[in-house]
């Protein structure tokens, strides 16, 4: 596979360019296959394509791209295995990870089909008797939408769910670390009766090119999955013309462990998540607080936990090299590594699951979004306002607290600023909303809430008694 070359999808075309660039597999170090390197004139292309692909599918039924949208999910099915096997090897990922982040690729769309049927379009009140007044919701247009690297096709369900579903267009860039499952998925859109323009997908390793998307005056809606850093570059470089925003971007998760909590059951749940794919999650834990009189007593079952841990490897020795220095940076502040902190002998980017004590809030584990396989834990007394400590970031995408009082829960939730908190279990679905507060972003994943990101909101009025 180290020589095949993996194309774009522009206008239902398969498109190359004189440019290439290697694609990882982070397990083994190796080219596993090449993506092109898109041009500016296919930034033309592109948009043109786009352009025309929302005037064929917007122009549909709801009841036509429903039949649509479900065939395709249908298809993608028929091909999970291979293209469990692309994110298998371009991610590292462990099977039953790759499966999962596959199914959310088919969950996505069937969903949205779902959600779009049940869209709120009310009757509005006339105090005066004499109007007709009702909501009208109709897709927005095209749409162009940057990805991470980290779920490659949950990612890609997340934006192609409401695009679809809502009667829009769309322009995806994949990370170029781990693109190929995408594009194939993209290729397969035609198989289903996706029209032409609908989906196009491109790779670019120069940052600069995709900016024409952004600056283009063809884009309703901006959407991203990615570092608070890259979002405002691609905001700042959309403000040419009005356009819609739906961006979720970096987390300093904090997890607050009360002195009631259920400790062994707070501990496995905590380590389940943070070293979930690797620790290279936007909602991975960060910042673990526990009150003190349960503090070693959490540390003992958290190490217990992450000694069973088997994580695949991180996605680039860049990436594992930057995370090797937060630990070492710690450590010279004081923080005591209680298992892990190296990286593993032999070829891949593999490192240990790494657990830290005695952190101080000053250190950039606390800081800074980690985004690897590092747990650092923090004490807190009664004196201390946990919830400050909760709050104290920049950052506000999620959050999770651990106690057996309900009022404590309750007040939680209510006052850490974050897009989501999840009381005694992390849990996210579909069905719920994703997003972020404060730097993680603006607008929603999942849910309802996102499908209305991309559609008007339009209100009619007509006169009826003169």
């Amino acid at each position: 596979m180290a020589d095949k070359l993996f194309p774009m999808l522009i206008n239902g075309k398969s498109v190359t360019t004189d440019k290439s660039i290697d694609v990882i597999n982070p397990s083994t170090g190796e080219v596993i296959g090449q993506v092109p390197d898109l041009s500016e004139s296919q930034v033309a292309d592109c948009l043109r394509a786009a352009r025309e692909g929302f005037k064929q599918w917007s122009g549909k039924t709801p009841g036509e791209r429903k039949t649509i949208i479900l065939r395709y999910a249908d298809i993608l099915e028929e091909n999970k295995e291979r293209l469990v096997s692309l994110l298998i090897e371009e991610t590292g990922k462990p099977r039953d990870n790759a499966e999962y982040d596959f199914g959310m690729l088919t969950t996505c769309l069937r969903f949205f089909v779902e959600e779009a049927e049940r869209l709120e379009q009310p009757v509005l009140h006339d105090p005066d008797g004499r109007f007709l007044h009702y909501v009208q919701r109709q897709p927005l247009g095209v749409v162009v939408g940057f990805l991470a690297w980290n779920f490659p096709l949950l990612n890609v369900g997340y934006k192609l769910g409401p695009v679809l579903a809502s009667g829009c267009s769309v322009i995806l860039k994949p990370s170029t670390l781990t693109p190929l499952a995408s594009l194939e998925v993209a290729h397969l859109a035609s198989a289903a009766g996706i029209p032409d323009g609908v989906i196009n997908m491109v790779t670019c390793d120069n940052h600069e090119v995709p900016k024409g998307f952004l600056s283009s005056d063809i884009p309703e809606l901006v959407t991203m999955i990615g570092s608070t850093r890259g979002g405002l570059e691609v905001m700042n470089s959309s403000c040419t013309s009005i356009k819609h925003f739906s961006v979720e971007l970096g987390g300093n998760a904090p997890v607050l462990v009360y002195a009631d909590a259920d400790i062994e059951a707070a501990a496995n749940k905590i380590i389940d998540l943070k070293f979930a794919n690797t620790g290279q999650v936007c909602v991975s834990p960060n910042r673990c607080f526990v009150h003190e009189s349960v503090y070693e007593k959490f540390i003992d079952y958290a190490k217990k936990r992450a000694t069973d841990i088997v994580m695949g490897p991180m996605i680039s020795d860049k990436e594992r090299q930057r995370v090797l220095g937060l630990i070492d940076a710690a450590k010279v502040s004081g923080a005591q590594v209680i298992c892990g902190g190296k990286a593993v002998d032999g070829p891949g980017y593999f490192m240990e699951p790494t657990i830290l004590s005695d952190v101080r809030r000053d250190m950039k584990t606390s800081c800074e979004e980690i985004f690897g396989p590092v747990l650092p834990v923090l004490s807190f007394s009664d004196t201390d306002d946990e919830i400050a400590l909760a709050n104290d970031t920049e950052y506000g995408l999620a959050a999770y607290v651990f106690t057996t009082s309900l009022s404590v829960g309750l007040r939680a939730a209510r006052d850490i600023q974050a897009g989501s908190v999840c009381v005694n279990e992390p849990h996210y679905s579909v069905q719920l909303p994703h997003g972020g507060l404060k730097q993680s972003g603006i607008g929603k994943d999942c849910s309802k809430y996102s499908l209305e990101e991309y559609l008007t909101l339009k209100r009619i009025s007509i006169l009826i008694d003169k």
